[in-house]
């Protein structure tokens, strides 16, 4: 498992290291030929593909520290690094969007000439970047919510690089400069829409909530159907990082046994069953259970 895990790692960081240097050359050339050109909504993408470049320095940033070696201080290691750089790339983005939405609206009222053909040559250029750099985080989107950003961000940005060269086919056809500024505030849209759920669930995980995809009940009726144990309490689920879930809880249990066996046994449950890499079980009788501070519901 430990060998899987660093092959895992040194691929997770080839792909980032891959992403950001391609999107790096993309922003610059964008930039630069958006300026050129006079196109908003080149610049425009320029910004949000730059704010992706950070994201992923953010992503990769947080991969790394997550895999180091927890210390007598830090005895969780750096794995929530991952939950704040969701947390961070989420914010930057939405941050990008007021910029580019405020200097769209401007524009809208005084239209700029755009030079259509460079526009074009460009965004199709960006098509293809944007779209090979989201295969590279195909794979793990499902398992790390970094990743899913930066699949999102990756895919979105190839989406955004064809309306992009669209309006500008279309303004060479038909000479209405009010598309660029339209364009940009539609990519402002794409930006937000794909942003908020990478938000909600990143802000959920730093407020320690139930992370995606396990249910609580179904937790609490597995350990309530253990051998022996007539209650359980104070049952606690979060994300100790994007791909590594925790919990804790009280199992009343009178009559005492073998309870290394059931621990162990239930560890491995709950890990198979439900994705939680790590469990702290503590095993009342009903006298103990009867005076826990921590049994009546809705007391933390």
């Amino acid at each position: 498992m430990g060998h899987d895990h660093d092959h895992g790692l040194v691929s997770l960081n080839r792909a980032f290291g891959l992403g950001v240097s391609l999107n790096l050359a993309f922003v610059l050339v964008e930039a630069v030929f958006g300026l050129r050109a006079h196109s908003l909504a080149l610049v425009a993408d320029a910004g949000h593909n730059l704010g992706d470049v950070l994201g992923l320095l953010l992503a990769w940033g947080a991969a790394a520290l997550g895999s180091r070696r927890p210390s007598p201080r830090r005895t969780y290691g750096f794995r929530r690094t991952s939950i704040l750089a969701a947390l961070a790339n989420a914010i930057l983005l939405l941050l990008a969007v007021g910029a580019i939405a405020w200097e769209a609206v401007g524009r809208l009222q005084r239209p700029v000439p755009v030079a259509s053909g460079v526009v074009i040559v460009v965004a199709l250029f960006g098509i293809g970047i944007n779209a090979g750099t989201a295969l590279l985080f195909l794979r793990g989107r499902k398992q790390d919510l970094n990743v899913r950003g930066a699949f999102t961000h990756m895919a979105a940005d190839a989406a955004v690089s064809a309306g992009v060269a669209v309006a500008a086919l279309l303004m060479q056809s038909t000479g209405w400069l009010w598309l660029d500024p339209a364009v940009s505030l539609a990519i402002a849209a794409v930006i937000t829409i794909g942003t908020w759920g990478l938000l909600r669930d990143s802000v959920n995980l730093a407020l320690d909530a139930v992370p995606e995809g396990i249910e609580p009940e179904e937790v609490k009726t597995f350990l309530e159907g253990l051998p022996g144990v007539v209650a359980v309490h104070d049952l606690h689920i979060w994300g100790m990082s994007t791909t590594h879930v925790a919990l804790t809880a009280h199992l009343v249990k009178p009559e005492i046994t073998n309870e290394d066996q059931l621990l162990a046994a239930t560890c491995g449950e709950l890990h198979d069953r439900f994705g939680i890499e790590h469990a702290t079980l503590q095993i009342e009788r009903d006298e103990a259970a009867a005076t826990c501070g921590q049994a009546p519901a809705g007391v933390v």
